[in-house]
């Protein structure tokens, strides 16, 4: 999880209602998650702070352990997980997104 940051119910829904329209910006293949792929999530979060990350492992623990890779190695928030669709949430110094008060 990024540093520091803890977001509140209220701005964990704002997130999910501005990434229910977003496609997956990167989906993992056949390789699984390569320094690529991760090097590829950071500029996708870097540049929108909030993304989606397909992951199509059918094993749902190793899907966990793929998603819980990803946060750890971006340092960005989990904002919800549908399906094989990771969400992630990293502030940006640009502050792109704004968020509600808490």
């Amino acid at each position: 999880m990024a540093e520091g940051l803890t977001l509140s119910n209220k701005q964990k829904q704002h997130l999910k209602s501005l990434a229910h329209s977003l496609k997956p910006v990167v989906l993992l293949g056949a390789n699984g998650l390569t320094e690529g792929v991760m090097a590829e999530i950071e500029l996708a979060l870097n540049h929108h702070e909030l993304i989606k990350v397909k992951v199509p492992e059918e094993d749902r623990e190793l899907r966990e352990q793929v998603y819980a890779t990803i946060v750890a190695h971006t340092q960005a928030y989990r904002v919800q997980v549908v399906g094989k669709v990771l969400t992630l949430y990293k502030p940006s110094p640009e502050g792109k997104i704004q968020l509600p008060r808490r």
